[in-house]
């Protein structure tokens, strides 16, 4: 059979909720196109009933993550890695026909994003050594600080950057112990979608990260106000749109990271590592 005559295998891509896949509940989808504006792909097309029950999956999955040695974490998310790397070439793809890029450069930028992934699982075990402390007491006292995660964090992905800074934004989120609800970039969702199933084959646990599809005003708008979710990244968001996420945040005094120019292939420092951890201090007696 001439490989001409074949009829393409056309993908339909899911939400990532609670580990599961399913579809949006309002069951809409949107055409995604590249940067030619030829059609890739359908997406789910999330609605606010998906948001609000991705914060369900990340609060219910919370407990488990956050109680997790920091070894096992940055294990599993090792583990992450080693599977994007074996889907390289899915991913490079992917992001060249998001952004327009050669298939070099699309090369480059999904090394970076594994390469990054790597760098942040390495974090995990010794993020405690930057952020704690042992602080001086008068008195025979020990007096300790600690991080701690914050709890649920609502992502919204960079816009321009579908994968590297996608990668950029979520890893430190789940390093530390917190899960992440993502809202992907809206005009550029796949590589999101298709992360999701690499995290679903990983050993990490369901709930962690969900991910979502869709217009992120729209889904912004229910995370920025829902009163158990902890933080939120508003990377993805406009000028306009990020003052009346900040604005909504403030009623149950979440963190809120506001967004700012980013160059994604720069070095990452700790910045994000430490923009959504609680410190914990306790004095213990020396016992002399």
């Amino acid at each position: 059979m001439n490989h001409s005559d074949r009829l393409s295998v056309l993908k339909t891509y899911k939400l990532y909720l609670g580990g599961a896949f399913p579809r949006s509940e309002s069951g809409r989808v949107y055409e995604v196109t590249d940067s030619k504006d030829r059609w890739l792909a359908n997406a789910p097309l999330a609605s606010r009933k998906d948001a609000r029950d991705a914060v369900v999956a990340a609060r219910k999955a919370f407990g488990g993550w956050s109680g997790a040695t920091a070894y096992n974490r940055g294990q599993i998310l090792y583990r992450v890695a080693e599977m994007l790397e074996g889907r390289r070439d899915q991913f490079t793809a992917e992001v060249a026909a998001a952004e327009g890029l050669s298939k070099a450069k699309a090369a480059a930028v999904v090394e970076a994003a594994v390469d990054r992934w790597v760098w942040y699982a390495g974090w995990s075990d010794k993020v405690a050594q930057i952020a704690g402390s042992a602080n001086p007491v008068a008195g025979p006292y020990f007096n300790l600080s600690s991080p701690e995660p914050t709890g649920v964090v609502a992502v919204l992905a960079p816009q321009d950057s579908s994968f590297l800074g996608l990668v950029s934004v979520l890893a430190p989120v789940i390093v530390t112990g917190n899960t992440a609800v993502v809202v992907a970039a809206e005009d550029a969702p796949l590589p999101a979608l298709s992360l999701a199933e690499v995290l679903a084959t990983s050993d990490l646990p369901g709930g962690v990260v969900n991910i979502l599809s869709g217009r992120t005003a729209e889904l912004a708008a229910p995370l920025a106000a829902h009163q158990d979710v902890n933080a939120i990244d508003l990377t993805g968001a406009g000028a306009e749109l990020a003052t009346d996420l900040e604005r909504a945040a403030a009623d149950n005094l979440k963190r809120v990271r506001r967004p700012g120019p980013a160059d994604w292939a720069a070095d990452p420092g700790t910045d994000r590592l430490l923009a959504f951890l609680e410190t914990k201090t306790v004095w213990h007696p020396m016992g002399v």
